[in-house]
C-alpha cells in the first residue's frame, strides 16, 4: 500500500514537472506570456537595486494564467526583501532563473525575516540553470558577541558530549548584518510548486524552505555553501505534505535535508549530502511542543563527510508522533553516525529532563552500507517513551581507513529486529514487547 502511495506521489509531481516544462515552451512561441525584468527596469549589473523592476515584472506577470517571469542569463540583478504574493495572482506562473540574484550586503536594507519568499499560489515553478547567491559569508563572519538562541545548529561529540557548535552572528549595530538570518528561498501557504535546476549557494540561513505547502517537487537543483556556515540548512520542510526531492546535490553547514513537524508523505531519493548533518527529521517537540511526521522516505541517495547519515531527532518534553519511517540504500562515505536516533536532542549546553518524548516507531533501516569516523549506530530512546518498530536489514558499516578511535552501536530502550546479520553486530536491540500509545496526530 504504501509502494502503491509512492508511486502514485511520484507519478503525480512528475506529471507537475511536465506541465511547467510545456508552459514554458509554448511561451516562448508567444511572447504574449513572458514577462522578462529587463523590460521593466532591471539593469542587472549587480550594483543597482533590481528589487522594484521585479515586484512590478511580478504584478504584470501574475495576471496572466500560464506566464513566464523571466530572470535573463548573462545578468547579475541585486534583488533585496520581496515577497511574490498570490493573493491576486492566477495560477501556473513559471520563474525562468537564468541569471544570478544576489543578496545586499548593506544592513540598512534588511528589516523583515525573508528575502525571496514565494506565498499563496496556486501553481508555480521555479527553473532555470540561473544562481541564487545569498552572500552570507556577511553573516557568518565572527562578530563582537556570541548569538547563541538565535543558533538551531547540532552539537560535536568530539567536543564532549553535546558541546555546541556555536554561531558567531554580527549585530545590526554599527553598520553590522541583523541577529536574524533570513532563508534564500522560501515557499508559504502554495500548493502544486516546482523547482529544479537552479543553484542556491551562501544562504545566510536555510537555502530552500517549505512551509505549509502541499505537491511539492524538488530536482536537479544544486545547493551549495561550506562546511562550516552555521545553520545553512539545504532545503527546510514544515507543516508540508506530498513532497518529492530528488536528483539533487547538496553541501551546506548543518542538515541537507530537515524535516519538521506537520510533514508527511515525503519522497526522497538520489540526493548526495555532504558537506552537511545528513537528513535528519526533526529536531522535534521543542518547548513541550506537538510534532507529528509521518510516511517519510529516504532511499538511493548518498552521504560524503558529514555528521550523520539518517537521524530523527526530539527535544525531552514534547509530544506527538514520528512513524512510517523507511530509510533504504543508502551509501555513507567517512560519515562520523550513519545512523541515528536521539530522543534526548538539545542545542543548548544544558536541557531539563523531561518524562513526556515525542514517540517514535515503525522505522526501517534497509541497505545503510559504507564508512563510519566515530561510531555506527546511536539510538538513545526516551526511558517513559521507548524506541518501537525500529527495524535493521543489511546493514554494512565499517570504520573509515584513516581513523583510529572508534565506539560500537549504542542502543537504549530500543525496541525491534534485526531481520538480516549485520557488520558491526547490533546485538543492542530488544525484541518488541509492547504497544506504545500516541497522541493522536
Amino acid at each position: 500500500m504504501k509502494l502503491v502511495i509512492l508511486l502514485v506521489l511520484v507519478i503525480y509531481c512528475s506529471l507537475e514537472n511536465a506541465t511547467c516544462n510545456a508552459r514554458s515552451q509554448e511561451s516562448n512561441i508567444e511572447n504574449f506570456y513572458v514577462f522578462n525584468v529587463l523590460d521593466y527596469g532591471a539593469k542587472g549589473d549587480g550594483i543597482t537595486y533590481d528589487t522594484k523592476a521585479f515586484e512590478a515584472t511580478w504584478i504584470e506577470a501574475c495576471k496572466v494564467e500560464g506566464s513566464i517571469m523571466m530572470v535573463p542569463s548573462d545578468y547579475d540583478f541585486l534583488v533585496g526583501p520581496i515577497s511574490f504574493s498570490g493573493s491576486h495572482c492566477e495560477k501556473n506562473i513559471v520563474f525562468q532563473l537564468d541569471g544570478r540574484i544576489i543578496a545586499p550586503t548593506n544592513p540598512k536594507v534588511w528589516g523583515v525575516l525573508q528575502w525571496l519568499e514565494f506565498s499563496k499560489l496556486n501553481g508555480i515553478c521555479v527553473k532555470g540553470k540561473g544562481i541564487i547567491d545569498g552572500q552570507g559569508s556577511v553573516w557568518w563572519k565572527i562578530a563582537p558577541f556570541l548569538l547563541i538562541e538565535e543558533y538551531e545548529g547540532d552539537y560535536s561529540e568530539e567536543q564532549d558530549d553535546y558541546a555546541p557548535k556555536i554561531a558567531l552572528i554580527s549585530s545590526t549595530s554599527k553598520g553590522k548584518m541583523p541577529r536574524t538570518r533570513p532563508a534564500a528561498l522560501k515557499f508559504y501557504g502554495s500548493s502544486n510548486v516546482v523547482v529544479t535546476g537552479i543553484t542556491i549557494q551562501n544562504s545566510p540561513k536555510t537555502h530552500l524552505k517549505f512551509d505549509n505547502c502541499v505537491a511539492v517537487q524538488v530536482s536537479g537543483i544544486t545547493v551549495s555553501s561550506p562546511g562550516d556556515s552555521p545553520n545553512t540548512d539545504g532545503i527546510h520542510l514544515q507543516n508540508s505534505q506530498n513532497v518529492v526531492i530528488n536528483s539533487s546535490h547538496i553541501a551546506c553547514g548543518d542538515d541537507c535535508i530537515s524535516i519538521q513537524t506537520g510533514s508527511s508523505a515525503v519522497f526522497i531519493h538520489d540526493v548526495h549530502c555532504g558537506p552537511g548533518h545528513g537528513f535528519s527529521i526533526g529536531g522535534l517537540g521543542k518547548d513541550n511542543t506537538k510534532a507529528c511526521v509521518s510516511n517519510i522516505t529516504v532511499q538511493d541517495s548518498t552521504l560524503q563527510n558529514t555528521m550523520t547519515g539518517v537521524r530523527i531527532k526530539t527535544w525531552q518534553g514534547g509530544s506527538g508522533s514520528v512513524q512510517g519511517i523507511m530509510f533504504s540504500n543508502i551509501h555513507v562515505s567517512d560519515v562520523k553516525i550513519p545512523i541515528m536516533i536521539d530522543q534526548f536532542y538539545c542545542d543548548k549546553r544544558k536541557c531539563g529532563n523531561h518524562t513526556s518524548a515525542v514517540a517514535i516507531s515503525g522505522v526501517s533501516y534497509q541497505s545503510i552500507k559504507g564508512t563510519y569516523s566515530y561510531k555506527p549506530v546511536h539510538f538513545a530512546c526516551s526511558d517513559s517513551v521507548p524506541c518501537t518498530g525500529v527495524s535493521l536489514a543489511d546493514i554494512e558499516l565499517k570504520p573509515s581507513p584513516e581513523k583510529k578511535h572508534f565506539y560500537g552501536p549504542y542502543c537504549w530502550e530500543t525496541y525491534g529486529e534485526l531481520r538480516t546479520n549485520t557488520t558491526p553486530p547490533i546485538d543492542c536491540i530488544q525484541p518488541d514487547k509492547r504497544i506504545p500509545s500516541y497522541d493522536s496526530c
